[in-house]
């Protein structure tokens, strides 16, 4: 099984995070890994903390001579902002100093502010601030590298693309092509891959920018080169489909999830929405004439590029900031105000392919196991040779 687990909190000295269950003998590339923390950093609309941070990996243990070795992979990632909140949020008491601490009294809407103050009994807001913050998602960008790594050596890849931000949409489909090219840039705007939509979307930005607002959008998820028979329909919770909806759902801020043309089939008739089934002779493989179902039909990947979005609702914290209350004094005030960002989206796509990465991973994982990197490929390459005989 393949699990992973992350901690720290957006001001804290670092965070942490841990993956267990690999197999032994993955080739592993810190510079691969940083490159993913990268992405995630980039994107028109971020805030002053990506400024601050320049987020590299520092792997302290699985992993020896850049390969796996079986046991648990940890990780630690050093937020550089600590050295101004150290006396603001220390360990011991006896660290911290007087008049540097920084409580969050009037929550702001749409965030976790509130309702975990109330939940774990806070006076105020600053706890569940740290680590409801978005800047966990570091840590899982960070392990998702280490699950595409894995997938990898199967022929799968997993990236993202933004399709909306705001009110300004793509209104065609994504080559594959193009989505790889996307992900190889090394200057980032808005992770779109057609130029004019992603002025309009940069226009849209520079208006929240003016207002003091924030805008969403939707991000997609595709993964490329999976093969037919990861998931299972046999139990509610072994759909791969809906294991997929509940990562990216968790990560922060997203609200919403469509696999494939979920959406536009909702609307349409039967007839209009399945993907057609043919079968190549000479090649002795089936095919689908669409792929309006994402790649996943009953909880089972079907061998088609699986698509799935993550709906992200605009930040949380405005600069002109919504009507509150002062816990305190249980008065009317205006939301608090964090550094924040105006726009994420394209970010929210790269710890979207990490979330997939690491569901897949475990997909795969159940279904051919192996200790070694050798022993997983032997049984995925005779799945393989079942498949093509079919």
């Amino acid at each position: 099984m393949l699990r992973f687990e992350t901690a720290g909190e957006s001001h804290g000295e670092c965070l942490a995070a841990t993956l267990t269950g690999l197999p032994a003998g993955i080739p592993v590339s810190s510079e691969y890994l940083d490159r993913q923390l990268w992405r995630r950093q980039q994107g028109y609309g971020r805030g002053g903390r990506m400024k601050i941070e320049t987020d590299r990996v520092h792997i302290i243990s699985g992993v020896r001579h850049s390969q796996t070795i079986g046991s648990p992979i940890a990780i630690l990632i050093e937020n550089k902002d600590w050295k101004n909140w150290s006396a603001t949020l220390p360990v011991d008491s006896k660290d911290g100093e007087t008049g540097k601490e920084k409580p969050v009294h009037r929550p702001r809407p749409g965030h976790a502010d509130l309702a975990g103050a109330i939940k774990y009994n806070f006076p105020e807001a600053r706890y569940v601030l740290e680590r409801a913050s978005a800047r966990e998602t570091t840590a899982r960008v960070a392990l998702g590298a280490l699950a595409k790594t894995f997938l990898r050596e199967f022929g799968i890849e997993v990236l993202s693309h933004v399709i909306r931000v705001g009110p300004v949409r793509l209104e065609r489909a994504a080559e594959w092509e193009e989505i790889v090219a996307l992900s190889e840039r090394d200057e980032v705007l808005l992770g779109c891959v057609d130029a004019e939509a992603e002025r309009r979307m940069k226009e849209a930005v520079d208006y929240a920018y003016r207002t003091g607002d924030t805008v969403g959008g939707v991000f997609e998820v595709v993964a490329h080169g999976v093969p037919a028979g990861l998931g299972s329909h046999i139990a509610w919770d072994t759909r791969l489909d809906g294991r997929l909806a509940q990562a990216i759902v968790s990560i922060q801020a997203v609200k919403g999830v469509e696999i494939g043309a979920a959406e536009e089939g909702s609307c349409s008739y039967g007839s209009a929405v399945q993907d057609t089934i043919h079968y190549d002779k000479p090649q002795r493989e089936f095919h689908r004439g669409s792929n309006r179902a994402g790649g996943l039909e009953g909880g089972i990947t079907n061998g088609q590029d699986i698509l799935v979005r993550g709906f992200l609702k605009p930040i949380s914290t405005l600069r002109r900031p919504l009507e509150s209350v002062d816990l305190p004094t249980r008065d009317p005030a205006l939301a608090a105000y964090e550094r924040s960002d105006v726009a994420v989206v394209p970010a929210a796509g790269v710890i979207g392919e990490a979330m997939v990465a690491l569901v897949l991973g475990q997909a795969l994982l159940e279904k051919f196991g192996g200790d070694s990197l050798g022993e997983t490929r032997r049984n995925y390459d005779g799945y393989i040779a079942q498949v093509k005989s079919y």
